[in-house]
């Protein structure tokens, strides 16, 4: 089991508007390649490394970077990049996913979508990291419009 301090409650206010997060997307993205593993337990990895953990029941499902995973010899459907929509985000927010997932299917990009604390993060193939980035940009003008 992982172990930590839980933070106390952020200073930002969440947005639950769908029309204002969309309008605040402010999407960023980070360098480097990111691949999705799945290892059976995580007991014997340096979880410093480890962007996402997840339990599954097959398995335990990694987010890491590409050359950590190259070290570790551990295989990979596909290398991501990882862009982060910097609008904070509620947890239980109702359509974001739905309106930024639809806007790249339209676009004929594949999304996996994680929901974090304050921000929700996409993980795209990376030769559609340029146009997911542009897609994200257009969405957010759109519903500044």
């Amino acid at each position: 089991m992982l172990k930590g301090t839980a933070k106390k409650k952020n200073h930002m206010s969440a947005e639950k508007n769908l029309d204002k997060l969309l309008e605040s997307l402010s999407p960023l993205l980070h360098e480097g390649e990111y691949v999705f593993c799945q290892i059976d337990s995580p007991q014997t990895t340096d979880l410093g490394h480890v962007l996402m953990l997840f339990r599954e029941a097959e398995s335990v499902t990694l987010v890491v970077r590409k050359e950590f995973a190259d070290q570790a010899g551990w295989t990979y459907p596909f290398v991501a990049s990882w862009i982060t929509l910097e609008v904070y985000s509620s947890l239980d927010a109702v359509g974001l996913t739905a309106a930024v997932s639809g806007a790249l299917a339209e676009a004929s990009i594949s999304c996996n979508v994680v929901a974090a604390y304050n921000h929700d993060h996409l993980f795209i193939n990376n030769k559609d990291a340029g146009l997911a980035m542009e897609v994200l940009r257009n969405l957010s003008v759109a519903k500044r419009s």
